[in-house]
């Protein structure tokens, strides 16, 4: 499909399950030269102990546009509803090997 300008249009699909959505409180970014891995992690509350929920595993070049996307709407989000407070922690909490 191409509309008026010529550009193509993609039509995304969006399984009833997957629209759901999952919860997380904590991401795990690593990376090598050819890509990134996010792990989105639920934690219970007042235990040390998560599971990774989702991982998504992404180029360089995506992740870019995904940092730049996640601005831009952090952006006008807190043009509506006011400024993200950010908790201030000394250390990240530690990793451990997953299981």
């Amino acid at each position: 499909m191409a509309d008026k300008k010529g550009k193509q249009s993609l039509e995304i699909q969006l399984d009833s399950d997957v629209a759901q959505g999952l919860y997380a409180n904590l991401a795990v970014v690593n990376h090598t030269d050819a890509e990134l891995t996010l792990d989105f992690i639920y934690v219970q509350p007042q235990e040390m102990r998560g599971k990774v929920r989702s991982r998504i595993i992404v180029s360089p070049r995506h992740a870019k546009r995904l940092l730049h996307a996640l601005q831009e709407n952090l952006d006008r989000y807190e043009k509506t509803f006011g400024e993200i407070p950010l908790e201030i922690r000394r250390e990240p909490p530690e990793v451990g090997p997953y299981h």
